[in-house]
């Protein structure tokens, strides 16, 4: 699987949400509301999620093996620090 492209929307508050990102894989299938997130270890993202009627959150779609996470996690985490280059 190939991540065609990344999209990142900034987040300029002071919470721990940075920001929205959206991805496209294969050009064929898209990913969006990942949230990326500022942790005590730096940043991570958080996969797109809903509640259910009993208040917890589950995944709506979501990598099945860590290789995944970490390609999609290294795209949307390097396309954030470009868009704050940008910036300065």
């Amino acid at each position: 699987m190939k991540i065609t492209s990344v999209n990142v929307h900034k987040k300029n508050d002071e919470t721990r949400m940075k920001g929205i990102a959206s991805v496209l894989l294969d050009d064929c299938f898209v990913i969006r509301d990942i949230r990326i997130i500022e942790g005590k270890d730096g940043l991570f993202i958080a996969m797109p999620s809903r509640k259910n009627a009993e208040g917890e959150y589950h995944d709506i779609a979501h990598p099945i093996n860590s290789e995944m996470r970490e390609m999609l996690e290294t795209a949307i985490i390097s396309k954030y620090n470009d868009a704050l280059l940008e910036e300065e």
